[in-house]
């Protein structure tokens, strides 16, 4: 099935219109944005065209439109990503996803996809996600506290992604401050709340923390637990998790996706990719700029790191993280303004800087990546002349 340059906002603008395409294909490919909400998505389709009989193959990368070029006998879906037979790019991609999949047949999880729309920034139930919450009833449970994919308080709060502290990617710092609060062995509601309160302090409280800390840190609290079926303690978690694996191991995070025993693994992806993220908040040489703050580093998981700069400490409004091969940006402001996966700024300017310099880029209006051959100084030059 080739594509004859059109997209599935031209031929296929609603979810049964999709799963009509995919059910009259021979062969599905899923090529997915390398991150939460998009890796959500790959899992509820394939999972779909698994249930009805669809051959598929999926995979997950920072570039995307380098691969969706599809062949005669393949439908390519592009996921977060434009240029195939069917584009899933308004976020989150999960809700859309959810509704093709159940269009297919196949009987979709609502708390898979809600958790790819919490990984891009999405509150449980704000916008297309209320069906979802409503297709999990019961299966959720709302408590206070912290979002952990863990019960291990510790080893939570110092992985978490959803924010950063003072404490975030040292489990000892964590279990110091833990220690302090005289917690039972059995946490109840008082006990959760005392950790939510801990969190919000550490994140907030900072000379350095931004004034939009202290709101962005509510989304990784009042946490949904999750039960027995699903392989992460909370929502929030999951999310986090699924964010991780997906930058840090694709193809883990495509096993897990897909529903396969990949929870070790991931968690262990998920602590890796933190601990670098958190260490460049603390590590990197930093500049700041008219409406640009910078953060430079040898490595570092560059995306993940560039939104918690922007979140928690860029004083800026667009945070950069760099290194000599890689960079990411974002914009602050609301995750729901991310719908125009090709839109201009920030990936404009990604896609102009990264040619320049014999690379690549990607992005919308509020992030942007980038992968080139050049050192951090020349992509910053770049970068800002494009901006």
């Amino acid at each position: 099935m080739s594509t004859s340059g059109r997209t599935a906002a031209e031929d296929a603008r609603t979810a049964s219109d999709i799963a009509a395409t995919l059910r009259d294909a021979d062969f599905v490919r899923i090529v997915a944005h390398a991150d939460g909400d998009a890796l959500a998505s790959s899992g509820l389709l394939a999972r779909a065209c698994t249930t009805v009989g669809i051959p598929f193959q999926v995979s997950a990368t920072t570039l995307p439109t380098r691969r969706v070029e599809s062949r005669d006998d393949e439908c390519v879906v592009a996921v977060g990503a434009t240029g195939g037979d069917v584009v899933l790019a308004t976020r989150p991609t999960s809700a859309l996803a959810f509704d093709i999949a159940a269009e297919l047949g196949g009987t979709p999880d609502p708390v898979l996809a809600l958790a790819g729309a919490v990984a891009t920034g999405f509150s449980p139930g704000a916008g297309d996600t209320a069906r979802l919450l409503d297709a999990a009833d019961g299966r959720l449970t709302r408590r206070p506290g912290v979002s952990t994919p863990t019960d291990d308080l510790a080893d939570g709060l110092a992985h978490s992604t959803l924010f950063h502290a003072g404490f975030s990617g040292d489990a000892e710092a964590v279990q110091a401050e833990l220690a302090e609060l005289g917690l039972p062995v059995e946490l109840d509601d008082d006990a959760h709340r005392h950790v939510a309160s801990l969190v919000a302090f550490s994140v907030a409280g900072p000379a350095d923390a931004t004034p939009r800390a202290g709101e962005t840190v509510e989304r990784a609290l009042r946490p949904y637990e999750l039960g027995d079926d699903h392989p992460f303690a909370t929502l929030g978690g999951y999310a986090d998790v699924l964010d991780a694996v997906s930058r840090e191991q694709p193809g883990t995070g495509i096993a897990l996706a897909l529903g396969h025993d990949a929870r070790a693994p991931a968690l262990d992806a998920w602590r890796t990719h933190a601990t670098a993220a958190h260490a460049v908040l603390r590590e990197a040489t930093t500049g700041r700029y008219d409406g640009l703050f910078v953060a430079r580093m040898d490595d570092a998981p560059v995306a993940t790191a560039a939104r918690l700069l922007g979140d928690f400490r860029s004083p800026e409004p667009v945070a950069l993280v760099v290194t000599d091969d890689e960079a990411a940006a974002v914009a602050v402001g609301d995750p729901r303004e991310d719908a125009d996966s090709d839109g201009t700024d920030l990936g404009d300017a990604m896609r102009r800087a990264g040619s320049r310099l014999d690379g690549h880029g990607t992005g919308n209006r509020q992030r942007g990546y980038a992968r080139f051959d050049a050192d951090a100084k020349e992509f910053l030059s770049a970068f800002r002349e494009a901006l």
